[in-house]
């Protein structure tokens, strides 16, 4: 008896990572899968310390944004009926090391070709540059849409 095959996105928010989410999405449809949505979080370098961006505030908490980020995205990309089952997972540490781990076992790795951390202009980001030469399965990296591009 064969399973439904697992597909792992890398969601952080961005726009390339919402193409990914788009087209793993697709994907599933196409092949009878599921989409396992994954994003990340980790403690700002300097949190707490005197004269940060991050407002040392007992509120801030960068799992719980992390989350409302992904299934916000999720639900922008696909709306609220997205014909494939989709996990969301929040998960902490560096994107590379949670998504090698979410990738385990899966048919296929979705991700972005430019997260938030991006420079203009880069084909692969760090990340997306890892995750190929390092995943345990077929990587796609999907790349954002430049203005010309668009449907």
């Amino acid at each position: 008896m064969s399973s439904k095959p697992r597909i792992v996105v890398g969601v952080d928010g961005s726009p390339a990572s919402e193409q990914a989410l788009r087209w793993a999405v697709d994907y599933a449809k196409a092949v009878g899968g599921t989409v396992s949505a994954v994003t990340t979080w980790e403690y700002p370098a300097f949190y707490g310390w005197v004269g940060t961006s991050v407002p040392p505030t007992e509120s801030f908490n960068p799992e719980e944004l992390a989350g409302r980020t992904l299934s916000q995205t999720v639900v922008r990309v696909v709306g609220d009926d997205p014909a494939v089952p989709i996990s969301e997972s929040v998960m902490p540490g560096s994107a590379v090391r949670a998504l090698l781990e979410a990738a385990k076992g899966a048919a296929l790795l979705v991700v972005g070709s430019r997260g938030l951390g991006g420079f203009s202009g880069v084909l692969l980001g760090s990340v997306s540059r890892h995750l190929t030469e390092h995943a345990p399965c077929p990587v796609v990296v999907v790349r954002e849409p430049r203005d010309e591009d668009a449907r």
